[in-house]
Parts: C-alpha cells; sequence; structure tokens
C-alpha cells in the first residue's frame, strides 16, 4: 500500500503533504484506500474521503465498512451522495439501504434515476438472507435468436457496466431463462452461428426464496463464478456473484465460531468497549444461569465431597476434558454441514464413525484419569480410581453423541445447528458427569462400607 501516511490529524498538516496524500489516495487501489480511510479517527473520514476524485470516490465508498458509508452520507453534499449511490451495484445500494434511517432511504430513492430506483426496490422488496436480496439485476441477457455476431456486438454497446460478462444467460421473449452460454464459447466461435445452437440448457439456478447459505453452498459444489436467479415463473430476475458469496461464507464461518464460543455473531475486533460489554455480557449471564444447573447436581453431595476430598481435585478433570471431547464433535459436526459435507440423513454414518473414535479416546482418558486419582489419593481413598475411569469413559461417549446428535437434530428441524454452543454442551456434561460420579461414589460409600 504506497498511501502516505499522515493519521495524527488531517486537519493541521501542510499543504505539500495534504497534496502527497491526495496523489496517493487517488493513485492506490480503492480497496486498499477504503482501509485506510475505515482505520482514520471518525472526524478526518471525511475530510480523506474528499480528496478523492469522483470515479475514485465511487469505487472507494463500496469497500468501506456499512458504518463508515452511513456517516459519510451524513456528512456529504447531497450531490456527493447522489452520484455515488447512483453508481453502486443495485445489491451493494441495496445493503446500505438496509443499516440507514427510512427518511435518508426515501431522500436517496428520490435522487436515483428511475431504472436504478425499480432494481433497487426489486431486491429490498424480498426477505433478508434469500437469494433475492443478495442478487445483482446487472446482467448479460440475451436472446434466443441472436447470431454469435450480434450478442458479442450487444454486450459491447450494451453491457459494458455489467457487474460481470463471463456468462450471458439466454431468455426467451418472457424472460424465462433458457439457456446459458459463456464469454469464451462467443469469442471462440464463428459470428454467424445461432446462440441456441452452442449454449447450454443444463443451467444450474436458485430461486429468488432460496437461502442464501444454499446459494453459496450451490456455488462451491459447481465451481461457479455467478449464478442466476429466476422468479417461480422461471423468469431471469438476477444473479449472485461469486464475491458476494465468499462474503457470505466469511459472515457464516464467523458466526458460527462465535455462537460455538458463546459470543455475539455481530462484534467485530473493534467494536468500542460498551458494545463488547453489551454483546458479550448477556451471554455470560446466560451461561452463569446454565451453570446453575451443574452446579446443582454438585450441592446434594457435600457431605461425601467432604468424606472423600480427593473428589475436589478428580471433578475439574470431568469437566474440562468431558467439555472439550464434546465441543471437538460439535465444530466438526456443525462445519461439515455448514459447508455441505453431510445432511441429516447421514446421522447414523457418522455417530457410527464418532462412537468409534469415541471409544478409543474413552479408553485413554480413563487410563489416565484412573492413574491421576491413584496419585492424588490417600491410600484409603484408591478405590476411587476405579470409578473415576468407568465415569470418564462413559462421559467420553456420552460426549461425542451429543456433538454429533445436537447439530443434526437441529438442522433436520431446519434450524441453525450453530444455535448449540459450546458452553451449552459444556453444562450438559457437567451435570451428567458430576450426577453419574457422585452418586456412584455414595452408592460406594454407604452401600459397600469403603474406607472413607
Amino acid at each position: 500500500m504506497l498511501i502516505h501516511d499522515v493519521r495524527n490529524s488531517l486537519v493541521d498538516v501542510d499543504v505539500a503533504d495534504l497534496n502527497q496524500l491526495k496523489s496517493d489516495l487517488n493513485h492506490s487501489q480503492p480497496v486498499d484506500v477504503g482501509e485506510y480511510i475505515a482505520q482514520l479517527p471518525k472526524k478526518q473520514r471525511a475530510i480523506a474521503f474528499r480528496l478523492l476524485n469522483k470515479s475514485q470516490a465511487i469505487d472507494v465508498f463500496e469497500y468501506l465498512p456499512l458504518d463508515v458509508q452511513e456517516e459519510l452520507i451524513n456528512s456529504l453534499h447531497d450531490v456527493q451522495v447522489a452520484q455515488i449511490v447512483e453508481a453502486m451495484s443495485p445489491d451493494e445500494r441495496a445493503e446500505l439501504f438496509d443499516e440507514l434511517p427510512a427518511k435518508v432511504i426515501k431522500r436517496l430513492l428520490q435522487e436515483l434515476s428511475p431504472e436504478e430506483r425499480q432494481a433497487t426496490a426489486t431486491i429490498l422488496g424480498y426477505p433478508e438472507g434469500t437469494a433475492g436480496r443478495l442478487m445483482t439485476t446487472e446482467y448479460v441477457r440475451l436472446r434466443q435468436g441472436l447470431t454469435v455476431g450480434e450478442a458479442l456486438s450487444k454486450i459491447r454497446r450494451q453491457d459494458e457496466d455489467k457487474e460481470t460478462i463471463y456468462y450471458a444467460y439466454v431468455t426467451d421473449d418472457n424472460r424465462t431463462l433458457v439457456s446459458v452460454v459463456s464469454l469464451r464459447q462467443l469469442l471462440f466461435t464463428f459470428p454467424d452461428v445461432y446462440i441456441r445452437e452452442i449454449s447450454s440448457d443444463r443451467v444450474i439456478k436458485v430461486r429468488t426464496e432460496t437461502p442464501q447459505e444454499e446459494v453459496a453452498q450451490v456455488m462451491k459444489r459447481y465451481d461457479l463464478i455467478a449464478i442466476p436467479v429466476v422468479d417461480r415463473e422461471e423468469r431471469l430476475v438476477g444473479i449472485v456473484t461469486i464475491d458476494d458469496v465468499i462474503d457470505i461464507l466469511e459472515e457464516e464461518a464467523t458466526e458460527d465460531f462465535q455462537k460455538l464460543a458463546g459470543a455475539s455473531g455481530d462484534e467485530a475486533a473493534f467494536s468500542s468497549p460498551l458494545v463488547t460489554i453489551c454483546k458479550r455480557l448477556p451471554w455470560l449471564l446466560g451461561i452463569m444461569l446454565l451453570y446453575i444447573g451443574a452446579s446443582s447436581a454438585i450441592a446434594p453431595f457435600q457431605s461425601t465431597i467432604s468424606m472423600v476430598p480427593v473428589l475436589a481435585v478428580i471433578m475439574p478433570l470431568f469437566s474440562n476434558t468431558g467439555g472439550t471431547v464434546g465441543i471437538q464433535a460439535l465444530t466438526v459436526t456443525i462445519r461439515s454441514l455448514g459447508v455441505g459435507e453431510v445432511t441429516p440423513k447421514d446421522t447414523l454414518k457418522i455417530l457410527r464413525k464418532e462412537l468409534l473414535a469415541g471409544l478409543g479416546t474413552a479408553l485413554v482418558l480413563a487410563t489416565t484419569m484412573m492413574l491421576l486419582s491413584l496419585i492424588w489419593a490417600r491410600p484409603q481413598e484408591r478405590w476411587v480410581a476405579l470409578i473415576a475411569g468407568m465415569v470418564m469413559a462413559s462421559n467420553t461417549i456420552v460426549a461425542v453423541a451429543l456433538g454429533t446428535l445436537l447439530p443434526m437434530a437441529l438442522k433436520r428441524l431446519k434450524l441453525d445447528p450453530a444455535l448449540i454452543s459450546g458452553p451449552l454442551v459444556t453444562t450438559m456434561l457437567d451435570t451428567i458427569g458430576f450426577l453419574t460420579f457422585l452418586s456412584l461414589i455414595s452408592v460406594a460409600l454407604n452401600v459397600l462400607h469403603l474406607p472413607k
């Protein structure tokens, strides 16, 4: 990145530095300029943005975070804002409008050309998280009766500003999607050949109501850089491009990862301390409530623990080890469901694999637990090692089963598998493990009259 780094105060820098910064900003890649402006202090972003020429400002704007875009809209003149918003692709514009107040959206819509206003309204009319909301209406459409020469001429004349021209979509007079042809095919075919002779009618497509995660999976499966979107009448209404899918995959992976850790799915690294507190505190309080279950399992056995003190040393191992085993299985299952590697139909196959792996793991962990218990226990308490090993083995098997079955069950119910967070699984395993372990210890003390 070649941008001249002037960050301390853009207001007080001398003319030479400001001119150098202006030159650097206008000769750098838009994505780098967007990153630079986003990292500036809030009061200096508008100053830096005003140093951009019109074409660079339009390109840079789409690379800025949504909150910075909103901030600039409020600080720039209406004419500048109208030019920038008009030049945005319909899908990017719709994403921006989702974050703006209704008053601002109404004002901006009035400034748009009729064509752009209609395209934006169309996208905003579809539910969030669907292909309709994600798509762009800027695509290359060809009619069946055109020759290759006529098609290329049309693309040169009319489709210069389309989001992608790698594919052209062939429709009939009712805009029904009929076939698809690649730019490569058009370039290497004689001009007098008809489009219908070289286009493929095996079109991979999605509907406007298709969830965005499914769109991403389809494009990944078939290695597509764009996929057409049709309505219920099979009419072509837009396309989803690879850059949007990459954003989806990143968002979904981030959201799943944060949910698994018991954190908010929309917290960023540079969020303010207040935002961080507001995002994390509800989760932490919820986790405390969950752990009441595990604590309640221990409470009735306080006298048992006082009689066999080594239990206080052993029990944290159940908690940490069992929880980790459960989260490992949970993470693998959620990830596999997320990328389409498995479906709920594969539940028994995956469970069988996890149980076999869990059995081997359980034997090693149980043996380790027994050895540690023998080391830590007083001579009269060494009988605890046998029960500790048995419970560790059983808890490991239960952990892999829960980590596999819970997300699979949610997926079958058409819910987000990531709703099963790590703390939830850990708490369930703690409750089961403590209750089983302490119950068996109590039975051994009371019924078998083992030494205390």
